[in-house]
């Protein structure tokens, strides 16, 4: 946090340090974050696993006359939607046609479905996965409470081979090494692979390019081509909700 506390300075000319607090309670922390209101213009929030880190910005912003903005989602969301808009750009595809397998449902690859689905992808051609698999209507623990129902797919595909075969667009937001090269294989023509898990990502950008050379492909790293990253906007994003004294930061207006 020192490092992004740099960038903000170095990019948006703004002042901050970071707080490190040691309160695992979403009610408690929440009221550790309104209660520092008076000393500061807005609040970046960093690294609250989810589903506590939705809960917690919703409280915050709800509570309190200051942006509260979560970098982990709305900042990933907006560099990973840039990118996908460049990137059928390049390769001649429209969004509604386009096929996207998310993997890893974390509060980043949840937002980012929502900010592709908010950026015109279909909600039929989304599919998102997890630690389980698939993420699909009717799995025993996706039920209404739990955020992942937003994301649920109609569909009998059950394990992430399945979901990449014919996608588009493959964005990793998991483990290291989990998209193979027999994986990149199967999908359509002209695909993206945005494989952004730190510090190994799912596939490694020469291997993707030696296994298909009409792949695009980005990383989460800064000393690979093509970075998504939330450090690409977010501190720009602070700026701007700090100087027109916006009280959120959604996907909505990220877009």
């Amino acid at each position: 946090m020192e490092g992004k506390a740099v960038l903000f300075k170095k990019f948006a000319d703004l002042d901050a340090f970071d707080i490190e607090v040691a309160e695992e309670d979403p009610k408690k922390l929440v009221d550790i974050v309104v209660a520092l209101e008076p000393t500061f213009g807005g609040i970046n929030l960093e690294d609250i696993k989810s589903p506590e880190c939705f809960y917690v910005e919703r409280e915050c912003q709800r509570r309190m006359a200051i942006p509260v903005f979560h970098d982990d989602q709305h900042g990933t969301a907006i560099v990973a939607g840039a990118g996908l808009i460049n990137a059928m750009e390049l390769v001649g595809k429209d969004m509604a046609d386009v096929r996207v397998t998310v993997c890893g449902c974390g509060a980043a690859g949840y937002s980012c479905a929502k900010q592709f689905l908010a950026l015109g992808i279909r909600r039929d051609n989304l599919l998102a996965v997890d630690v389980k698999g698939v993420v699909y209507a009717g799995r025993e623990d996706i039920t209404p409470d739990n955020y992942l129902y937003d994301v649920a797919a109609n569909t009998d595909k059950r394990t992430l081979q399945e979901a990449v075969e014919g996608a588009d667009v493959f964005l990793g937001l998991s483990a290291g090494n989990l998209l193979t090269p027999e994986m990149l294989l199967t999908m359509a023509r002209d695909p993206v692979v945005f494989a952004c898990a730190n510090p190994v990502p799912e596939i490694d950008p020469d291997l993707a390019v030696a296994t298909r050379a009409d792949v695009i492909v980005a990383t989460g790293r800064s000393d690979f081509p093509n970075q998504i990253n939330n450090g690409v906007c977010a501190r720009v994003r602070a700026c701007v909700c700090v100087c027109v004294c916006a009280r959120t930061r959604t996907c909505e207006c990220a877009s």
